[in-house]
């Protein structure tokens, strides 16, 4: 059974920053591409910042790019998102997700709640 966990959620203060960790298990995590995606009330999931299998080329969305930076470690089957200089707006649910390259993302986290508010 596959399984992705996340955790590192949280409160936290404008400028502020937060690490997110999410930890799989079931799946041969090597092989599998990575994502973060979140969703804000109200509207859609997004993908927030991707990794490939090899830890290589990393893809940023463009309100997240020089602020966050996505890794993982193979050896321990968890992918990170660290979050710098958080803003008001970076507010919501924010999920993991894995995927065998070029396929969807077939694999979910039940997600970790990002709050930034003063």
């Amino acid at each position: 059974q596959v399984q992705l966990v996340e955790s590192g959620g949280g409160l936290v203060q404008p400028g502020g920053s937060l690490r997110l960790s999410c930890a799989t298990s079931g799946l041969t995590f090597s092989m599998y591409s990575m994502g973060w995606f979140r969703q804000a009330p109200g509207k859609e999931r997004e993908l927030v910042a991707a990794i490939p299998s090899n830890g290589g080329s990393t893809y940023y969305g463009d309100s997240w790019k020089g602020r966050f930076t996505i890794s993982r470690d193979n050896a321990k089957n968890t992918v990170y998102l660290q979050m710098n200089s958080l803003k008001p707006e970076d507010t919501a649910v924010y999920y993991c997700a894995a995927r065998r390259s070029p396929a969807m993302y077939r694999y979910w986290g039940q997600g970790t709640q990002v709050t930034v508010s003063s």
